[in-house]
């Protein structure tokens, strides 16, 4: 009987179930590192297209359209001017980037500024009248234009 009890005594549990359930971790199961956050810079605020030295100030045209020109698409196919009444070029057309910037005399009325845009056989009426600073005028125009209709005095 000894020898069953000593035979039994040794059947016992293993070891490793004696000791706390701990799991071995090695490395090829160990979970992947988790990553610490690192501040980040701000976002970069945006930037202003940059402009040519041509487009910061409006000067006269070299190459641009004509004052006749400009009177001619008022009185043609803008349907700005009609053609009994008198018009002189008072100042202009100034070009800068692309567009022109032209005041007129206008007999029997207030001085009438007009922006364009294009080359002088394509020419493209933006806006004409006594304040000439629209939306299109303040969002796309060049520097030196956008200075002379929304800031500068009529005729400058």
């Amino acid at each position: 009987m000894l020898v069953a009890v000593l035979a039994l005594a040794g059947c016992g549990a293993p070891p490793e179930l004696h000791q706390a359930a701990t799991p071995v971790v090695t490395a090829s199961t160990a979970p992947p590192p988790v990553p610490t956050p690192t501040p980040s810079a701000p976002p970069a605020a945006p930037t202003a297209p940059v402009s040519s030295p041509s487009d910061l100030v409006a000067t006269a045209c070299a190459d641009g359209p004509t004052g006749d020109r400009v009177v001619s698409l008022l009185r043609g196919k803008a349907g700005v001017l009609p053609r009994g009444v008198r018009v002189t070029v008072r100042s202009g057309p100034l070009c800068g980037g692309g567009w022109q910037y032209t005041v007129l005399k206008v007999s029997g009325h207030e001085e009438l500024q007009v922006v364009t845009r294009g080359r002088p056989g394509a020419l493209e009426l933006v806006t004409a009248g006594t304040d000439v600073c629209s939306v299109e005028v303040r969002a796309a125009g060049p520097p030196g234009i956008r200075t002379l209709a929304c800031d500068g005095t009529p005729g400058a």
